[in-house]
């Protein structure tokens, strides 16, 4: 026999950006403890609104399965006398498990022979089990929690009930004061109380309560709405899968309207209109057929059709409230040159040790003008770069930027060119605060990448001296982020700087932060740390094995992209049968290279041919190697470094390395040491497990 089960979580209202993590944790979460709990069921379903998270256990048994386990006891030369007879020790264990020495046998485990009995643990009542499903609930995280009332629970709103049925029977525990009934509650305002009788109606029995509880269902009626509009209109509503997504969480019976504002308002830049009904209104944007902004939005309201045309007045009486604040900010901005606002800069802090946003402008210059020399940029590059560097957080301070924060950059753009900046410059202002998300887009143009790095490491660096390292899921100033940004640019664009120049430049710019030499070098040691644990994630997103990061990493990070052309060709070979004779006298090299630290090599010490022949080899390869290194040829330079493969196996067929002759054996152990930094300069390849090995 098998019931239906049902957990649901009535909550105050989520924050939309916390619902869909939280039902992908209830849903994992569920299907973990079951299984865990050995409770056959046959499906799992999840729900979510902005008041409830909720899963449907299709056929759940009515018992745990049991379960038949070997229970290992003590050896058995401890278990047995020397008349093979059972002891008290063998004794004690089998009635421990509730056996008798009757159902003793023996197994060798590891060489060693133990006795062994098997024990049958049987399956409890479901019923007994399902109380246990509070933890499941006290287990969700989200990113901001809080408490209420006189409750310990830290969870992100109230819990208001719990409505818990396995088949009809309530499941009763109790979470946060709140114990469970088989009530739910409908819309806020249009529906009510239902009570449940089977896990099975509680779709329905919501949906007439005016709650599409399936949020895959709610967010297709909100494309189909959309598409009507479109359809009735003639407009075009531009695809926008994350604010789709954040509409379909703010909502539980959705009912898609039109709206219009005045004509007049697409005098403002189109980023403004589009910012002011996105981020503030979670309204879509309306665009013609050619794409052109037109004086229409298209929002979503959380219930019926009931008086509708009302709702729409309403909603563009508060659109026009705020398109009329955004054009008396953007002209009132206008009427201040962009020095005004570079002067404003120097009296906001931007963090408490590191000075104001005016300091790290300076820095910031500081590093990108160094930066256009090392990268060779021309001078009209140069000079734009250095420009937009210099301005990059002017519109910080204006009244469009305080008011609509996202808009940082973009109004930045804006203004630099109304103020008569050059298009690479302004577009530079805009693009330096690139990637804004550790999987965004990119700078497109060189001015933008350079100051985007420029001022990543300053903050970077700055924060990291500071103290200010991240820990766990802390970052308040996204330096994850700003680190994942930096490598993917230098990556991108195929700079050949390495990360190590750059953070000594970024240091020199807080040279008198930390005094103390040993706080320094403690800084240092941090953020050359954080900067390797980024680089590794990285390439373990390209599906490059950790054994294989590990290797490349020996030297540090160096150039991003010759590194993470290294770490892929490395990885190729590792499964390649054909490389196993390089690796194997290449990683044989570094085993015996390890036991000494001489370099210098006699030609008079040779006593053999192979010996004289491999160093010809090792002298020819080096300065091959090195041309190939230089330019960062990969490939070329393993090749080079599989070239010193045979004469490596014929220098050990025919040379004792360890002889008992001391200056024999220092040549010997030099000249393999001399292969060994040219081996360690590429990737230290003994790290790597060799696939062909096993």
């Amino acid at each position: 026999m098998t019931k239906d089960v049902l957990i649901e979580i009535g909550l105050e209202e989520l924050p939309a950006r916390f619902v869909d993590d939280a039902e992908n944790q209830l849903l994992t979460k569920t299907g973990k403890w079951l299984n865990d709990s050995r409770i056959p069921y046959t499906s799992i379903v999840s729900f979510s609104t902005p008041r409830r998270l909720a899963v449907l256990i299709k056929d759940v048994a009515e018992e745990q399965t049991s379960l038949e386990e070997e229970v290992k006891g003590p050896a058995l030369k401890i278990a047995q006398d020397e008349e093979g007879n059972w002891t008290k020790a063998a004794a004690g264990f089998t009635r421990g498990q509730g056996k008798t020495v009757d159902d003793i046998y023996t197994k060798d485990v590891k060489g060693t022979t133990y006795i062994i009995v098997k024990k049958q643990i049987i399956g409890k009542p479901t019923h007994e089990l399902l109380p246990q499903f509070s933890q499941i609930i006290t287990s969700i995280q989200f990113k901001k929690n809080m408490r209420w009332a006189e409750q310990s629970l830290r969870y992100a709103r109230p819990i208001r009930w719990i409505a818990a049925l396995f088949g009809q029977d309530i499941i009763p525990f109790e979470v946060a004061g709140v114990r469970t009934d088989n009530h739910t509650y409908g819309h806020r305002f249009l529906g009510g109380m239902t009570t449940l009788f089977a896990p099975d109606e509680y779709e329905q029995a919501l949906e007439d309560q005016y709650v599409i509880a399936n949020p895959e269902k709610r967010r297709q009626m909100i494309a189909d709405g959309l598409k009507k509009a479109e359809a009735e209109h003639g407009f075009r509503i531009p695809e926008d899968d994350e604010l789709l997504n954040e509409v379909c969480n703010l909502v539980e019976y959705p009912t898609v309207f039109v709206g219009s504002f005045d004509e007049s308002y697409l005098t403002l830049p189109s980023d403004v209109l589009i910012t002011s009904m996105k981020e503030h209104q979670r309204y879509f944007p309306v665009e013609s057929n050619e794409g052109e902004l037109l004086p229409f939005f298209v929002g979503v309201r959380n219930g019926d059709d009931y008086a509708l045309n009302t709702v729409v007045r309403g909603n563009e009486k508060v659109l026009r409230a705020r398109l009329s604040d955004a054009r008396f900010f953007y002209e009132e901005d206008q009427k201040q040159p962009i020095d005004y606002y570079l002067e404003k800069l120097e009296r906001i802090v931007f963090q408490e040790k590191l000075g104001t946003i005016g300091d790290k402008v300076k820095r910031v210059t500081v590093i990108t003008d160094q930066l256009t020399q090392w990268l060779n940029l021309n001078e009209e590059a140069r000079s734009n770069t250095l420009r937009a560097a210099k301005i990059c957080k002017f519109d910080l301070p204006t009244n469009m930027v305080d008011e609509f924060t996202n808009l940082q950059g973009i109004i930045g753009e804006i203004y630099a060119l109304n103020a008569g900046e050059k298009q690479a410059t302004a577009r530079a202002v805009a693009e330096h605060w690139m990637p804004v998300q550790s999987d965004g887009k990119l700078p497109e143009t060189v001015e933008g990448a350079v100051v985007s790095i420029a001022d990543k490491l300053d903050t970077i660096v700055g924060c990291i001296s500071a103290g200010l390292v991240p820990s766990g899921s802390q970052d308040p100033y996204a330096l994850r982020r700003q680190a994942t940004g930096v490598l993917k640019i230098l990556k991108t664009y195929n700079w050949n700087v390495t990360v190590e120049s750059l953070l000594e430049l970024a240091e020199l710019q807080y040279k008198d932060l930390n005094a103390d030499l040993s706080e320094k070098e403690k800084s240092r040691n941090e953020i050359e740390q954080f900067f390797s644990h980024r680089i590794t994630y990285l390439l373990k997103e390209s599906a490059i094995q950790p054994d294989v990061i590990q290797a490349v990493l020996y030297n540090g990070i160096g150039v991003v992209p010759y590194l993470a052309a290294k770490a892929e060709n490395l990885s190729h070979e590792r499964n390649n049968p054909e490389f196993k004779p390089v690796q194997e006298a290449l990683v044989r090299v570094l085993n015996l290279a390890a036991k000494t630290d001489l370099l210098t090599v006699s030609r008079e010490a040779f006593e053999t041919e192979s010996e004289q022949k491999l160093y010809e080899t090792y002298l020819t390869v080096k300065d091959d190697y090195k041309r190939a290194n230089n330019n960062q040829e990969a490939d070329t330079a393993l090749g080079q470094l599989g070239k010193l493969s045979l004469p490596i196996h014929d220098f050990f067929d025919h040379n004792m390395v360890m002889t008992d002759v001391e200056k024999v054996r220092d040549n010997r152990l030099a000249l393999l040491n001399n292969i060994a930094v040219l081996i360690y300069d590429y990737a230290d390849l003994s790290a790597i497990e060799w696939k062909q090995h096993f």
